[in-house]
């Protein structure tokens, strides 16, 4: 029997402001929250809706998923919207995740060039399809090693839905706490997902500066150690 789910969003903090000027508010988001909005009255608080009330012009310009936690970028001008619109789809933007996985990884770095694709039959899952699949590549770099898992940086240069999980699955180290691919032991080892975008770096729209945001989480200590 599939558990029924139940959208409980967190309400504290109601928003994290990292950043702000005139052109884009930078947002840590928390696990549990959704981007944008979902279907349904149910589904409607969302980290944009809760920035849309102060900023009603805000618009998303990426999205992490509901159980990710950390750097959300929004637009507060039209103009800069689409000039950030701009960046990530020329994949100017870096970004860098911290994530928990199973196991112990055979390779301390590497890159994993695997292309996903939707799997329709059991959405909204990916997969990886090497004949239909769309390109899909991320670097990683294991930062400390423990008995039954690892804490692992991951660097994503496309930016596929479910790309970091899928990636990390076909190496055979899931992250923790994931319910849509991990094993059970995988599953029930974390609270909730332990994927953080910890970083976010782009060009301000308007003057060109080139920004760098970083955004605490719940399971890295301030030192950069795992928290076990």
């Amino acid at each position: 029997m599939t558990d029924v789910f139940v959208y409980q969003p967190p309400t504290e903090p109601w928003l994290d402001v990292i950043y702000q000027d005139k052109d884009l508010i930078v947002l840590n988001k928390p696990s549990g929250l959704l981007t944008n909005p979902g279907r349904g009255a149910h589904l409607a608080d969302c980290l944009l809706s809760r920035v849309q009330q102060q900023y009603p012009l805000a618009q998303l310009v990426h999205r992490l998923d509901m159980a990710t936690s950390g750097v959300v970028v929004m637009a507060l001008r039209r103009k800069a919207e689409a000039a950030l619109k701009q960046q990530f789809a020329e994949r100017r933007v870096s970004k860098r995740y911290l994530a928990v996985v199973w196991g112990t990884l055979a390779q301390a770095e590497g890159t994993i060039d695997m292309p996903l694709i939707a799997d329709t039959a059991n959405a909204p899952k990916q997969k990886i399809c090497l004949s239909r699949g769309k390109p899909a590549i991320t670097h990683y770099r294991v930062l400390q090693q423990l008995t039954d898992r690892a804490l692992v940086e991951l660097k994503p240069i496309t930016g596929r839905s479910h790309q970091l999980r899928m990636h990390m699955l076909h190496l055979g180290h899931p992250i923790l706490g994931d319910a849509f691919y991990a094993h059970l032991d995988a599953l029930h080892a974390a609270p909730r997902l332990q994927l953080h975008a910890a970083s976010l770096a782009l060009h301000q729209p308007y003057n060109g500066e080139w920004l760098r945001f970083d955004a605490d989480n719940d399971f890295v200590t301030a030192d950069g150690k795992l928290i076990i």
